[in-house]
């Protein structure tokens, strides 16, 4: 970075390209030392943009310039202006022909953005701009073009060469190469190009499309993992399936190709017909993947591929709309994995994700809208917000139209928009023209930063059979947000009698009840009351059914009233949530006790309802286990102020050994009744019994007994799936017993030659609770599985321990920061991407007690000290920080 601070870059400041391409053909000859780029590219004079005759710039860095062409006529250095970011050429014709010649490096490029080596394969990675590292070009998603590429290689060391779209020619060179050439139709930005190249072999299989197109679909991996994709191949198909019946929307190209990469910044990227997948979200059999696994992979198989309507056909006109493409996809993949899995069980867990993650992000220095405003480096705002959150502000959309009108507002936006670059207010217009409704206030949150609070109170007549629910609802400041304007907020909810049955609604006004369980109650206003006529008795309300918006709920529910829901709710995912409320009040009154010095006791209320909902046979067994699953000490720590880690890690393993103590024969029958014998199967009764059988051993592992001890490690030599093996193993590496060492061992012998089962290995460890975690991972940097070069490593081993072992790595000595300050100043010189989101747990200093706050500012304060600091941890460590 050297001594200035880089410069952000303004939503307000946005103006269209002053030129645009036409056709880009890319010539890549693909070399040891040197890879050699030639493109030729045909531009206008975009009549959109304000000053005729402007400069040409394209975008550009980490290569060397060979030579520059215009209409066949090679420039002279005096005619154009190089700089390490940019070529400038200060006159050009208003339609011309610009031919560049340069030379890139891809071994030595460790950001892993543009072209780069992995395994000894090349591949790409171009989002957001990771194109100008490949070639000088506008790098800038408003500008889309129709992209022909011819690869050149050696043939015996890369025998496959692949690009975007059809391959139109391929043959053999001279000296050992050959060559591929591939055409995409469509026209797409930069950042959705690809090429990889290397000795991969597929599996291959088709699909027909509802027009009676077969589609031939392959993924590509290495030899050593061909046995791992058929769930990533089936998971495509179902997409591509589902993606027709939901939303209408056909798959466009004559062939759709997934390639596995080992060394990847992202989970997977969009490219079209050609999506470059991180190997962990690709690979996967019983043996070596989990139930979760399986679930991940088919998620973002579906994600990626749903980017081929929401995203590529139509993608977004800047980077500050990145939502647009990513948010409105995330509820696509939510909803279609919902579909093939449990509705109630993916909400709970998308909403858990939502509230211990996203809402910290809301709540901090790093906070920004949906929509930012602006940023220093893209590559930051790959966020929960503009991800998650965006999800959720998409499925407000579908809550408050309906699903009939809402799929009529995505129908018109396809169509409306088909080959644009556009923006959210595009989206938002789309939806009301559908429909024919005014969603002007709803834009608020794209454009307001932070998580909104919905105080609810009620109030019962019950000489005028009355009820009323009064909503207030305020957000607080946020970064560059002193004040908040109202939210357009859909309120689900439902009135629930003393029998457990849900009463009938109708508002004050109307004529007669709603029909249904539920209804949304739209606030618009800081605070409204809604009042419901003919309610016979006072009932229990339930607020905010299925989540219906992304706020903070407060609502003085009884203890008894949460039981109550926990026993009665018909909404599935409230019913969780009361239990997950209940437990909160408990541990936080414990957290109270625990810090003056008080002896803990457990709320018997609330372990007898834990006991209920273990022994309640008529529930699914997933969403049961969902409830036995306290609230994350992360969460916990969101609730309170001045956090004492310590003080949060005690009172949750106190409240888990308290249950397991109370219940534990329960815990050993449920564990017993749900062994499976014989072959692992991925349906939903088979995971459910899975889920609860390990978390029920979770449980009893507290306890410490040996005779637990023996069937956990039982269940380890026994296991005939990697879920139950990785169950196992975590409760005893949790464990300080001798079977702990002996176990990590005998998985480490079995499984070194497969690098994501490894991952697995390093995770567990990193995230153990035992005192010498810390001291462990420092030695598992060192050792031969571990890399700092790549990403999977870093995340399972590193990011593992600094953000899901809070107690661990918030150790009051400060060498849980300083060790992570270490790991991100490595990362600021050879992935600096990675260097800035691994700076993520030290941005929330302000809500921890003084001491740590002091010693986590300091190494931020040693971070900003670094001379050569990158844009991406620059940006972070800056905002983190903040005032001094």
């Amino acid at each position: 970075m050297g001594t200035e601070k880089p410069q952000a870059i303004f939503l307000k400041d946005y103006m269209p390209p002053a030129y645009l391409v036409e056709k880009i053909n890319l010539q890549v000859e693909l070399g040891e030392e040197v890879t050699k780029v030639e493109s030729t590219i045909n531009l206008f004079a975009n009549e959109k943009y304000p000053e005729k005759g402007a400069a040409l710039t394209l975008a550009g860095s980490d290569m060397k310039l060979v030579s520059v062409a215009i209409n066949g006529e090679t420039l002279s250095a005096e005619q154009y202006t190089l700089t390490d970011e940019s070529l400038t050429i200060a006159k050009v014709p208003e339609k011309f022909t610009l031919v560049i010649n340069n030379e890139i490096k891809p071994q030595e490029n460790t950001s892993l953005e543009g072209l780069y080596k992995s395994s000894g394969n090349f591949c790409t990675q171009c989002e957001p701009e990771g194109f100008r590292k490949i070639t000088y070009y506008l790098d800038q998603p408003d500008v889309m073009a129709s992209f022909t590429t011819k690869i050149i290689a050696d043939k015996e060391k890369y025998p496959v060469l692949l690009s975007n779209g059809n391959m139109i020619d391929s043959g053999d060179l001279d000296g050992n190469m050959h060559f591929a050439t591939w055409e995409d139709p469509f026209k797409k930005p930069s950042y959705l190009f690809a090429l990889v190249a290397g000795d991969l072999v597929y599996i291959e299989d088709s699909f027909t499309t509802m027009r009676n197109r077969e589609i031939p679909l392959r993924i590509y991996v290495q030899k050593r993992n061909i046995d791992k994709c058929q769930h990533a191949m089936e998971s495509l198909k179902r997409s591509m399936k589902w993606d027709e019946e939901a939303f209408g929307r056909e798959y466009d190209l004559d062939l759709f190709m997934i390639v596995s990469v080992d060394d990847f910044n992202m989970g997977a990227m969009e490219n079209k017909g050609l999506n470059i997948f991180n190997s962990a979200l690709v690979l996967a059999k019983p043996e070596t993947a989990t139930d979760m696994d399986f679930d991940r992979i088919e998620g973002v198989i579906g994600h990626e591929y749903f980017h081929n309507w929401s995203g590529n056909r139509v993608t977004c006109r800047d980077w500050f709309q990145l939502s647009l493409k990513e948010g409105f996809t995330v509820f696509r993949d939510q909803s279609f994995s919902a579909d093939m899995t449990s509705h109630a069980v993916k909400r709970i867990q998308d909403v858990s994700i939502l509230r211990t993650h996203q809402f910290r992000e809301d709540g901090g220095p790093l906070s920004h809208p949906v929509r930012p405003a602006s940023y220093v480096e893209i590559n930051n705002f790959y966020t929960l917000t503009v991800y998650n959150k965006g999800a959720e502000v998409v499925r407000m959309y579908n809550t408050l139209l309906g699903r009939e009108k809402f799929r009529k507002g995505t129908d018109l936006y396809f169509d409306r928009h088909d080959g644009n670059a556009v923006t959210t207010d595009d989206f938002r217009k789309a939806m009301e023209d559908a429909n024919d409704v005014d969603l002007t206030q709803f834009e608020r949150w794209y454009s307001q930063a932070g998580t909104p609070v919905l105080k609810v109170t009620t109030a019962y007549d019950e000489a005028a059979k009355k009820y009323t629910i009064t909503m207030a609802q305020s957000c607080p400041a946020t970064p560059g947000q002193d004040t908040k304007e109202p939210f357009h907020i859909p309120v689900a909810v439902g009135l629930l009698g003393a029998d457990g049955a849900d009463l009938p609604m109708q508002l004050e006004g109307e004529t007669e009840a709603y029909a249904g369980n539920s209804r949304v109650l739209e606030l618009k206003e800081s605070e409204h009351n809604f009042v419901f006529v003919n309610v016979n008795e006072k009932p229990v309300p339930s607020m905010l059914r299925g989540f219906s918006a992304p706020v903070k709920l407060e609502y003085e529910y009884t203890e008894n009233e949460l039981a109550f829901l926990m026993a009665n709710e018909s909404d599935d995912f409230n019913r969780w949530d009361a239990g997950q409320r209940l437990s909160l009040i408990v541990m936080k009154s414990l957290i109270e006790d625990y810090k003056a010095g008080k002896e803990l006791k457990m709320n018997e209320a609330y372990a007898n309802a834990f006991g209920k909902t273990l022994a309640d046979a008529t529930l699914d067994k997933r969403l049961v286990a969902e409830a036995l699953i306290l609230p994350e000490e992360s969460y916990l720590a969101e609730l309170i102020k001045d956090v004492d880690p310590d003080a949060v890690h005690a009172v949750r393993s106190f409240v888990r050994k308290s249950l397991a103590t109370k219940h534990r024969q329960l815990l050993l029958d449920t564990y017993k009744a749900n062994v499976i014998d014989g072959e692992y199967a991925i349906d939903g009764e088979s995971i459910g019994k899975r889920s609860l059988k390990n978390i029920s051993l979770g449980y009893l592992m507290d306890l410490g007994e040996q005779e637990i001890i023996d069937i956990a490690m039982k269940q380890f030599k026994g296991g005939n799936n990697m879920t139950d093996v990785m169950a196992a193993l975590t409760t005893l590496a949790n464990c300080d017993c001798p079977e702990k060492d002996e176990a990590l061992q005998a998985f480490y012998e079995k499984w070194k030659d497969e690098p994501l089962v490894m991952d697995k290995w390093l995770l567990i460890q990193a995230t153990s609770s035992l005192p010498d975690t810390l001291e462990n991972v420092i030695k598992l940097t060192e050792h031969p599985v571990f890399t700092m070069s790549n990403p999977n490593k870093v995340r399972s081993l590193i990011a593992a321990f600094c953000m899901r072992n809070p107690v661990r790595f918030h150790e009051a000595s400060g060498k849980g920061y300083e060790f992570l300050a270490d790991k991100v100043l490595y990362l600021n010189k050879h992935n600096p991407l990675m260097g800035a989101r691994m700076l993520n747990p030290l941005s929330s200093w302000r809500k921890y007690e003084e001491n740590r706050r002091q010693l986590m500012c300091a190494q931020l304060d040693r971070v900003l000290a670094e001379p050569e600091l990158s844009k991406d941890v620059y940006e972070i460590a800056s905002k983190s920080r903040g005032e001094k």
